[in-house]
C-alpha cells in the first residue's frame, strides 16, 4: 500500500505540473528543450510538497518504535501473559509495540526516501543554478544556428559562472589557509546548502507575506460584483494602453525588416537570415514584404551598405519579442472584453424576476449535458447572483484565519515549552493517537497554503515586460523558465519552515528527535550556528511588518508615486482611467453587439431562403441543361452555316472542320451559375448604360 500511495502522488503530481505547463506554455510552438526544463522544473518542486507529509508520517512511527524500544514495558501496556519458567505474569513487548505503534498506510520503507531526495533536490539545484540561466540565454538569443545560440549563452552566463567560481574559490582557499578548520566534504556541502537556502528565505519571506494577505483580500473583493468591475474597467484602460503600444513596437519592427528585406537581396549570404525572420513575421507582415526574389542586383555593390550577421540576429531577437508581446496583449484584451461582459451581464440579471440567466452574446456552439440537465440557467442565475458571493466571503474568511494561525507560528516557532506555534501543536495532537491520516492532512493542508500563498505571487508579480506570466499559452521562453528558477530556489527553504513549524527540525526546535529524510539529505545546521540559531529563526518575524505593509497597499502607493499606474479607489487618475475602460467597453459591445447582428441575419437568410435555393436548383438542373444543350449545338449549326456561305471555296478540309464542330459534346453544367448571389446576378443582367457612367459609353 505503501508504495502504492507513493506511486500515484508521483503521477498526479506529474500531470499537475503538465497542466499548468500546457495552460501558461505553448506545446506548438515553444521549443522543446523549454518546455522540458519548464517542466522538470515544476514537477520537481510540487513532488516535494507533496510527498514531505509521507515522509512526516513516516518519521513519527518511527519516533514511536524508538520511544517504545528505550522504555521497558509497562504492566498498564498491552495485554498480559504467562510465563511457564517464572510463573509469573508479564507484558509482551512485541504485541504492546504493535498495539502502540501501528504501522501507517502510507508507510514508506527505509533507505527509499534518503535516496528519493537527493536525487530530486540536487537535480532541482543543477536546474536552478546551472542548467535553466543557460537555456533562458538560448532561447532569448537572436542567433540563427545552435552554435551561434550556444555562444551567446555562453557569453551572457560567464560573468553569472564566474561569480559562482570566485565566491567557491576564495572558500576553499580560506579553508585551506586556517588549519584549525577541519572541514569535510559533508561540512562543505552543507554550508553550500545553507546559503542556498538563506538566499531562498529572505525571498520567501517577502512573498509570503505579500500573499497572506493579497489571497483573502482578493476572494473578499471578489465577492462584490461592483468593485470587480470598476477594477476591470481600470484594467481595460491600461491594456488597451499596453495593446497599443504593443502594435506600435511591432510596426516598428516590422519597418525594420522590410528595410533589411530590401537591401539583402536573394543571392547574398545573409539572404537565409532574412528568410528566417520573415518566418516569425505575421502572416499579413510576409504578403507585404514577399521575398525580393526577382531583383537580380549585384550584392557585392561598393556603394550599397548591407546590415551585419550581429544586428540581424538583434533583429531576429526583436520580431520574436514584437510578436510575442502583440500576440499576448491581443489574447488578454479578448479574455478582458468576456469578463467584463459576464460582469455587466451579472449586474443586469440580479435584477431579474425570472431568475433565469441571460447572456447578452450567448455561444454559437451546442450546449452540452451539464449546461441541459445540471448547470441550467436557473441554476446559473442562483450560482451568479446570489450564492457566489457569499461562498467567497466565507472562503475569505476562512483564509484570513489561516493566514493569522501562520503569522502567529511563524513568530513564535521557535519556542518549545510551551509550545506556541498552532500547527505543532495540532501535529503533537494526532501524534498522541498516532492518526497518520489526520497527520498528512494536517500537513499537507498547512504546506499547500504556504505554497499558494508564494507560487500565487510568483504567477502574479511582473517586472516590466521581462518577466510576466501570462494564461492561455501567452508566456514567453523567458519567463517560463525563470518561473521554474524560482520554484527551485524557494521549495527547499519553504519546505524547511515548514518542518520548523511543527517542531520537526532540530537545528530550529533543539529537540531531540527523528529526523526526517528531508532534514538528513538538508545537512546539519550547527556547521553554521549563527545562522541556524539567529536568521532562520528571527528572520521569519519580519514576515509581520510585510503583512502590514501589503494590507494597507504601501507597495501599490510607492508605486503609483512613482509613476505606474496601480488600481487605488481615492486617486483621480484611477478614476480616469476607469471612465475610460467603460467607454472602450461601451464601444467593443456596440461593436461586437453588430458583428452579432449580421450573423443572425446571415443566419435567417441561409435557413429561409437555402431550402428552396436547393430544391429549385435540384429542378431546373435538367431543364436548363437541356436548353444550355440545343442552344449550344444550335450556335455550332449556324456558326458551320455562316462560314460555309462566306467561304470562297468548299475544300474538304472546311467541311471536315464544319462536321468536328457540330459534333462537338455540349459542356458540361455548372451548378455554381445557379447558387450564386442574387444580388451579383441581378447586377449583371442590369444593361451596361446602368452601371456605367455616360463618359465610358
Amino acid at each position: 500500500m505503501s508504495g502504492a500511495a507513493l506511486g500515484i502522488e508521483i503521477a498526479v503530481v506529474f500531470f499537475l505540473a503538465l497542466f499548468l505547463l500546457h495552460r501558461y506554455g505553448d506545446f506548438r510552438k515553444q521549443q522543446r528543450m523549454v518546455l522540458f526544463g519548464t517542466l522538470l522544473a515544476w514537477y520537481l518542486c510540487f513532488l516535494i510538497v507533496f510527498i514531505l507529509p509521507l515522509d512526516v508520517s513516516t518519521t513519527i512511527y518511527k519516533q514511536c518504535i524508538i520511544d517504545h524500544e528505550e522504555h521497558a514495558p509497562s504492566p498498564s501496556v498491552g495485554p498480559r501473559i504467562f510465563n511457564q519458567t517464572t510463573g509469573n505474569m508479564s507484558v509482551s513487548p512485541t504485541i504492546s509495540l504493535q498495539k502502540a505503534c501501528h504501522m501507517p498506510w502510507s508507510y514508506i520503507p527505509d533507505g527509499i526516501m534518503p535516496v528519493f531526495w537527493r536525487v530530486v533536490y540536487w537535480t532541482s539545484q543543477c536546474l536552478t543554478w546551472l542548467l535553466l540561466p543557460f537555456m533562458q540565454s538560448y532561447a532569448r538569443s537572436g542567433g540563427f544556428s545552435i552554435t551561434g545560440k550556444i555562444k551567446t549563452a555562453l557569453i551572457e552566463n560567464a560573468i553569472y559562472y564566474g561569480t559562482y567560481l570566485f565566491i567557491f574559490g576564495s572558500l576553499l582557499i580560506y579553508v585551506a589557509v586556517h588549519p584549525q578548520w577541519h572541514l569535510s566534504w559533508y561540512e562543505l556541502q552543507t554550508i553550500g546548502i545553507t546559503a542556498a537556502n538563506t538566499w531562498g528565505l529572505f525571498l520567501l519571506v517577502l512573498l509570503m507575506g505579500y500573499g497572506l494577505v493579497e489571497i483573502p483580500r482578493s476572494y473578499w473583493e471578489a465577492s462584490s460584483q461592483g468593485h470587480l468591475l470598476i477594477k476591470t474597467y481600470f484594467k481595460a484602460a491600461k491594456l488597451m494602453a499596453e495593446k497599443a503600444d504593443a502594435e506600435e513596437n511591432l510596426e516598428d519592427v516590422m519597418e525594420e525588416v522590410r528595410k533589411a528585406n530590401e537591401s539583402i537581396k536573394y543571392n547574398h549570404p545573409f539572404r537565409k537570415y532574412i528568410d528566417t525572420i520573415l518566418r516569425k513575421c505575421p502572416i499579413e507582415y510576409q504578403e507585404k514584404m514577399g521575398r525580393n526574389m526577382d531583383d537580380y542586383e549585384d550584392f557585392d555593390d561598393k556603394q550599397n551598405t548591407y546590415p551585419s550577421e550581429r544586428s540581424l540576429e538583434k533583429l531576429h531577437k526583436q520580431v520574436i519579442y514584437a510578436v510575442q508581446r502583440n500576440n499576448r496583449t491581443r489574447v488578454q484584451w479578448q479574455i478582458l472584453l468576456d469578463q467584463a461582459f459576464h460582469l455587466e451581464d451579472v449586474a443586469k440579471n440580479e435584477t431579474s424576476l425570472s431568475h433565469q440567466f441571460v447572456h447578452s452574446f450567448p455561444t454559437t456552439e451546442p450546449a452540452g449535458w451539464v449546461n441541459r440537465y445540471v448547470y441550467t440557467p436557473t441554476v446559473e442565475w442562483y450560482w451568479e447572483c446570489l450564492l457566489k458571493q457569499w461562498f467567497y466571503r466565507v472562503l475569505a474568511v476562512l483564509l484570513s484565519l489561516f493566514s493569522v494561525a501562520v503569522v502567529w507560528s511563524e513568530c513564535t516557532f521557535f519556542s518549545t515549552r510551551p509550545v506556541l506555534s498552532l500547527f505543532a501543536v495540532f501535529i503533537q495532537l494526532a501524534e498522541r493517537d498516532y492518526n497518520y491520516l489526520y497527520i498528512e492532512m494536517a500537513c499537507f493542508i498547512t504546506i499547500f497554503f504556504l505554497c499558494t500563498c508564494v507560487y500565487s505571487t510568483v504567477f502574479r508579480i511582473r517586472v516590466f515586460n521581462y518577466y510576466y506570466l501570462a494564461s492561455h499559452h501567452q508566456t514567453d521562453a523567458y519567463s517560463l523558465q525563470f518561473s521554474g528558477m524560482l520554484f527551485c530556489r524557494l521549495t527547499p527553504p519553504l519546505c524547511l519552515n515548514f518542518l520548523g513549524l511543527i517542531h520537526m527540525d532540530s537545528a530550529i526546535s533543539h529537540q531531540a528527535k527523528q529526523q526526517t529524510a528531508y532534514t538528513s539529505i538538508m545537512g546539519s545546521m550547527r556547521v553554521l550556528s549563527f545562522i541556524a540559531n539567529g536568521f532562520y529563526i528571527y528572520y521569519p518575524m519580519l514576515i509581520v511588518i510585510l503583512c502590514i505593509a501589503t494590507y494597507f497597499s504601501l507597495g501599490t502607493r510607492c508605486l503609483n508615486l512613482l509613476g505606474f499606474q496601480q488600481f487605488m479607489g481615492d486617486n483621480e487618475l484611477t478614476s480616469d482611467l476607469i471612465d475610460e475602460g467603460r467607454e472602450l467597453l461601451r464601444r467593443e459591445r456596440r461593436k461586437r453587439q453588430r458583428m452579432e447582428d449580421g450573423e443572425n441575419r446571415r443566419r435567417e437568410w441561409r435557413e429561409r431562403y437555402g431550402h428552396q435555393r436547393d430544391e429549385g436548383t435540384s429542378r431546373n438542373r435538367p431543364c436548363i441543361s437541356e436548353m444550355k444543350q440545343t442552344n449550344y449545338a444550335e450556335t455550332l449549326s449556324a456558326n458551320a452555316n455562316r462560314q460555309a456561305k462566306y467561304s470562297r471555296s468548299g475544300n474538304h478540309s472546311e467541311r471536315d472542320s464544319v462536321e468536328l464542330l457540330q459534333d462537338a459534346e455540349p459542356l458540361d453544367f455548372n451548378a455554381e451559375t445557379l447558387t450564386e448571389d442574387p444580388l451579383e446576378a441581378h447586377r449583371r443582367e442590369v444593361p451596361v448604360n446602368v452601371l456605367l457612367p455616360e463618359s465610358n459609353l
